[in-house]
């Protein structure tokens, strides 16, 4: 067997180390919440040693940054989607369909957002990732409204970055409402009135 495989192999090895203590801990935060977990519950529940833990992760807040940014990527994947809309009832489609995906991933992913609300009170670092996941929403956002912009479509007389600072609160709301159970009309019609209003406060 040369280097190469060996190497291969280790590396191989790796992830799926690091996949099974990523697991570990999902289950360990949900079942404990950010306060009570501790890195030991998820090393046990992983079944590694933890000389092989802390190769991967310096503590918990580790753990559930990644965590964070993997559930989010998902979020992110609906705010990434193609937005060239040819005419404002076509944007209007494309606007309801994002909205409505979004706060449907907010009732899906539930336990673990609410793991990360905790944690954001708790913990600087994770505070500190939620920031730099809701700029790179914003940032999104307005680079969409931008588009409009460029093409007739919405008004000029807004700044695209400000507006989309409005739009993405406006659905982080909206999402923790999800999250602690405090929304009593079903997802669908807050995305279709929340949507709706930003449509036509925007677009011509």
């Amino acid at each position: 067997m040369n280097e190469n495989n060996i190497e291969d192999k280790r590396h191989l090895r790796s992830i799926k180390t690091r996949q099974k203590l990523l697991e570990a801990a999902r289950e360990v935060f949900i079942q404990e919440g950010f306060h009570k977990a501790t890195i030991t519950q998820i090393i046990k529940k992983a079944r590694v040693g933890y000389g092989t833990a802390y190769v991967h992760f310096e503590g918990k807040e580790d753990f559930l940054v990644v965590l964070m940014e993997n559930v989010m990527e998902k979020f992110y994947e609906i705010a990434e989607a193609a937005f060239l809309p040819a005419s404002v009832n076509e944007a209007e489609e494309m606007i309801h369909k994002q909205t409505n995906e979004f706060l449907k991933m907010a009732e899906d992913e539930q336990k673990m957002l609410q793991v990360f609300e905790q944690a954001i009170g708790i913990s600087p670092l994770v505070s500190e990732k939620w920031k730099n996941i809701r700029e790179k929403f914003i940032q999104r956002i307005s680079e969409d409204i931008a588009y409009a912009q460029r093409n007739g479509l919405a008004r000029k007389d807004v700044h695209n970055e400000l507006v989309a600072r409005g739009w993405f609160f406006t659905n982080e709301m909206y999402l923790w409402e999800i999250v602690r159970n405090e929304y009593e009309h079903p997802v669908e019609q807050i995305a279709k009135n929340i949507a709706s209003i930003y449509i036509k406060g925007l677009y011509l």
